[in-house]
């Protein structure tokens, strides 16, 4: 038997050809006509995704998490089919390691798209927040003839340093 079109529908025509005879007695018959349609249904194939990690990042404010995997499993030779669209999101925006990545979202692209769907992506993954490095220059100081010595403490951030909307209230350079 064969479809009429390999593409995902219900109640697709499906013409029956061929065959033939087996058995003790199979000789004493013949197949006079095997030319014949039936239907019958394509359903989606599911596909997954394999092997997601989330990348590990510099503070920035933010849980934004970036995403790799690796090949979509399931996806038939020649069919044009790709994923899009997987978002990450750590469990905190702060500083930690081994954190919690919850993995979700993503669509099907491409001209054989809605031939499969995707297979569950809601799931977990770790990776690790590390610290933002601040530049701390030094304030010049002068001093005159006579006067006591400068505050030794004068400094500030070099612009750029701290995310947008943070502040420091303190802090001790050494």
């Amino acid at each position: 038997g064969a479809f009429d079109t390999k593409n995902v529908g219900t109640g697709k025509t499906v013409t029956v050809s061929g065959g033939s005879l087996s058995g003790a007695d199979a000789g004493n018959y013949q197949i006079s006509s095997v030319a014949a349609s039936t239907t019958a249904d394509i359903t989606k194939k599911d596909l997954g995704v394999a092997a997601v990690t989330a990348a590990n990042k510099v503070y920035d404010g933010t849980t934004a998490a970036s995403l790799t995997f690796g090949a979509s499993s399931g996806v038939i030779s020649g069919d044009d089919v790709s994923i899009t669209g997987l978002s990450g999101a750590f469990d905190t925006k702060n500083v930690g390691t081994g954190k919690t990545v919850t993995v979700s979202g993503g669509s099907l692209s491409g001209a054989d798209a809605g031939n499969y769907q995707l297979s569950s992506l809601s799931g977990t993954t770790k990776a690790d927040i590390t610290v933002r490095p601040l530049a701390v220059v030094a304030n010049t100081v002068v001093r005159l003839e006579g006067e006591a010595d400068p505050n030794p403490f004068g400094y500030s951030l070099e612009s750029g340093g701290l995310v947008a909307g943070e502040t420091l209230s303190s802090a001790q350079v050494t």
